[in-house]
């Protein structure tokens, strides 16, 4: 009795068969991941900026005192700063100064300070808020508030100006943000 061509395949359907197809693909699929693994050698993959040259064109041309932060431990890394102060070309002009912060427990924490609500670094803190509750920080009065988003923010009124100290980072760590907030003094 001849077999059939369909009875042939059939025959060729076995688990030694599959595992000799399958060979070659997972030797592929465990390379490739053996390459991305020695290519995350353990280098920190955040990266730090410096903040004094954004503080300073802020204080410049800002028309109010600029508060900011001074003194965190060494374990707090400035990711990122952001100013809108080069727009402000007369007295009196909008500033806004937002720093964001990778915090010692891997959390981010955002600073700042703008004397316009409006202003989208300002606004994403104060739209939608909920829950204003009077708390002493760093000898301070300050507003414990709920964001939009349900982060824990702390605001401070200081004349003209609004400091806002928002994000992912506990409690602690923000009331340590917010503590660390003082008049800029060039130099």
């Amino acid at each position: 009795m001849v077999a059939s061509s369909s009875q042939e395949r059939a025959a060729k359907f076995t688990a030694a068969n599959m595992v000799r197809s399958l060979l070659p693909l997972t030797v592929i699929v465990l390379a490739l991941v053996g390459l991305v693994a020695l290519r995350q050698n353990g280098v920190d993959p955040v990266r730090t900026v410096e903040t004094t040259s954004g503080t300073q064109l802020a204080a410049a041309r800002a028309g109010y005192q600029l508060l900011v932060p001074q003194g965190l431990p060494d374990d707090w890394r400035a990711t990122s700063v952001n100013t809108d102060a080069g727009n402000a070309t007369e007295a009196g002009d909008p500033v806004t100064l937002a720093i964001g912060y990778l915090t010692p427990g891997e959390e981010y924490a955002g600073f700042v300070i703008g004397d316009e609500p409006r202003a989208e670094d300002l606004a994403r803190v104060l739209d939608g808020r909920s829950g204003d509750t009077p708390v002493q920080i760093g000898g301070r009065q300050w507003t414990q508030t709920t964001t939009a988003r349900g982060e824990t923010a702390y605001l401070l009124e200081d004349g003209a100006a609004t400091v806002a100290v928002t994000g992912s980072a506990s409690d602690e760590e923000l009331r340590t943000l917010a503590a660390s907030v003082q008049p800029y003094q060039a130099g």
